[in-house]
């Protein structure tokens, strides 16, 4: 479950990535759960490995366009999550509230970062 917020983004998205697991790891074994709960555990697992590549980026443009990969896997998670909400396909409600709105706020931080990126 998500924590208290965190500023570093890193950090975030790494709280992110587990709570995504936890709550993969909790939902029901079904067709519909667990073909959602595989494209969750991809995407919402991803913007952490991708923001490490970012930071790690050869130029502003290899930056961005790694900050931009964090921004599309986030946008596929959330969708995947607003999926699950809606069929209801979860133990927890809070928790998958709670991760639908991490999700959102991360990727305003991410829209953000790629906006300043682009302003230097």
């Amino acid at each position: 479950m998500i924590k208290e917020k965190k500023y570093d983004l890193e950090d975030r998205l790494i709280d992110f990535a587990v709570s995504v697991i936890e709550f993969v790891e909790s939902l029901p074994n079904t067709k519909s759960a667990n073909h959602l709960g595989g494209q969750l555990l991809r995407s919402g697992t991803s913007p952490s490995l991708n923001y490490g590549e970012a930071r790690g980026g050869e130029s502003k443009s290899d930056f961005i366009h790694k900050m931009k990969v964090c921004l599309k896997e986030l946008r596929e998670s959330f969708n995947c999550l607003r999926i699950l909400q809606r069929a209801k396909i979860y133990k927890d409600e809070k928790q998958a509230s709670d991760l639908i709105n991490e999700c959102n706020e991360l990727r305003s931080i991410c829209v953000k970062s790629i906006l300043t990126a682009f302003d230097k």
